[in-house]
């Protein structure tokens, strides 16, 4: 830190040791930037904000209405648009002096970076036009912001409400030609397809239909195939049962007694079981009866006779159901057969087809694609005209465009540009300062301390001490005079400063 601050000791040392030096560096360059800057032109700002709609809820009903971004970069490019600007050029003192191209073009390149369209809002835009010519006076320069800013408020309104509608009605004519054009074209290219497809039905389409075709023949033959085998596995199925199902059904052997002794017979020899099987002994009462009637029924069965017995037979149901099956499905079958026939032969008809005519394929598909983009513009068209009708409806029965002048452009009283004030004092400084720096860099040069600290570190020896430096009465005399020099320039340095500033206050204040 004391090395920093005897650095900064040593140099305003070796200032004031200069100080003629620093004053005439400070002098020099003071009236030079200053007179740069009193060579600037003053620039004024105008300034004015609109309103616009565009569009309202009729437009937003009907779908005619454009997006909110789409409409501010319209507004913008309309504002700010070359053709405004070159418009605006010539309306106006900046196309004084221009007469070439090459000039309008610089002219136009300059006007649109001195103005500026904003969108605080929506609907609300700003415009600002920042203008400072040489050759104009204040006076001047200030009223061209202000014309330039109603002249670019001026030609917006007449291009969006005097212009619109006649622009709508323009380009219907305009699609109208365009569409009478395409529909003879349109029947032309269809009486070319109608008459191919005649003279060629199977090269309807073209190469790429009959390609397409072809693929779907495909696909249905695939299809084909997997039902015929579907069907000749039920088929198998079907028959592998039939083998196995007998076609009549054998009956139960029928007993033909003489008479009914045998039967009862049978029904007591079960009612004895029954008993017996109940855990009755042969005392019992009902066992006693029970044999009784089995011998009694015994004796007459046997004097009836031997019995007779016979086999009754009956057709299979399920064999008949089996055989309709069958037939169901070679029915099936067969028709499966006859259908995979038929697609083999469109196949291989197509197919000659195509290898034996290249040519007329080639220039069907050509016929079909002119029609279908003949077709295809013709519709977007017709579509466009619709929809440019019905704005042009719109506009015809309620405009949609609504332009309000919020803040008009007003004259501006003070320059925008350059702050002179904050220049001139920056030139001082700048000046003052290079002073210093050449006084310092002097003395770096000549190898001079100006300090006992600076020879004590530059050599790296103690300094015992320093001599004054000590002058006669008539040097005093010379040193004080040459101060009052001094002092009275520099003051003179301060006072031609604040003189300038004066007169930049004075001037602003008397602009109209």
């Amino acid at each position: 830190m004391n090395e920093v601050f005897d650095e900064v000791r040593s140099a305003l040392y070796s200032a004031w040791a200069r100080k003629w030096m620093v004053l005439g560096v400070a002098w020099a360059i003071c009236m030079l930037g200053w007179l740069v800057v009193a060579m600037i032109p003053n620039s004024y700002e105008a300034k004015t904000k609109i309103f616009i709609q565009l569009d309202d809820v009729l437009a937003q009903q009907i779908g005619i209405a454009g997006s909110d971004k789409t409409d501010i970069a319209r507004v913008k490019q309309t504002l700010a648009g070359s053709d405004n600007l070159e418009k605006v050029i010539r309306s106006t003192k900046l196309g004084e002096g221009v007469s070439t191209p090459l000039e309008m073009e610089r002219e136009i390149g300059s006007l649109a970076e001195n103005v500026t369209v904003q969108s605080e809002e929506d609907n609300l835009f700003e415009i600002t036009a920042t203008l400072g010519k040489s050759h104009l006076t204040d006076a001047q320069n200030a009223a061209l912001a202000q014309d330039v800013v109603q002249k670019l408020i001026d030609l917006f309104r007449e291009e969006n409400i005097a212009g619109n509608r006649g622009e709508v009605a323009e380009t219907v004519v305009f699609l109208d030609q365009q569409l009478a054009e395409r529909a003879t074209e349109l029947e032309a290219a269809e009486a070319r397809r109608t008459a191919f497809e005649a003279e060629h039905p199977e090269l309807i389409g073209g190469a790429a239909a009959i390609s397409t075709k072809l693929g779907a023949l495909r696909t249905e033959m695939r299809g084909v195939d997997a039902d015929l085998a579907a069907a000749q596995s039920a088929l198998a199925a079907i028959q592998g049962q039939l083998a196995g199902t007998p076609a009549t059904l054998q009956g139960a052997t029928v007993q033909s007694p003489v008479g009914s002794a045998t039967a009862a017979l049978s029904q007591a020899q079960s009612q004895l079981a029954g008993l017996r099987a109940r855990g009755l002994t042969t005392n019992h009462p009902d066992v006693i009866a029970a044999q009784r009637q089995v011998a009694l029924l015994r004796q007459q069965a046997a004097a009836e006779g031997p019995q007779t017995s016979r086999a009754n037979s009956s057709p299979n149901p399920a064999y008949s159901s089996l055989i309709s099956i069958r037939a169901e499905r070679q029915a099936n079958v067969q028709a499966l057969l006859a259908r995979k026939a038929s697609l083999q032969a469109d196949m291989s008809s197509m197919i000659a087809d195509q290898a034996s005519e290249p040519a007329l394929a080639a220039e069907a598909q050509r016929i079909s694609r002119d029609y279908e983009v003949l077709k295809t513009k013709y519709d977007d068209l017709l579509q466009d005209r619709e929809e440019m009708k019905l704005r042009g409806q719109v506009e015809s029965e309620r405009s949609s465009f609504k332009f309000d002048v919020i803040v008009p452009p007003a004259l501006p009283r003070k320059p925008a540009a350059p702050n002179r004030p904050l220049l001139l004092l920056g030139v001082l400084i700048v000046g003052l300062g290079a002073g210093v720096g050449s006084a310092f860099a002097l003395s770096q040069i000549k190898s001079t301390f100006s300090t006992t600290a600076s020879l004590e570190r530059a050599m790296d020896l103690p300094v015992i001490g320093a001599i004054s430096r000590t002058m006669t009465e008539a040097q005093a005399a010379v040193e004080a005079r040459k101060m009052k020099m001094f002092y009275a320039a520099s003051a003179a340095l301060g006072g031609v400063f604040a003189i300038l500033l004066a007169i930049e206050f004075v001037q602003v204040g008397t602009v109209a």
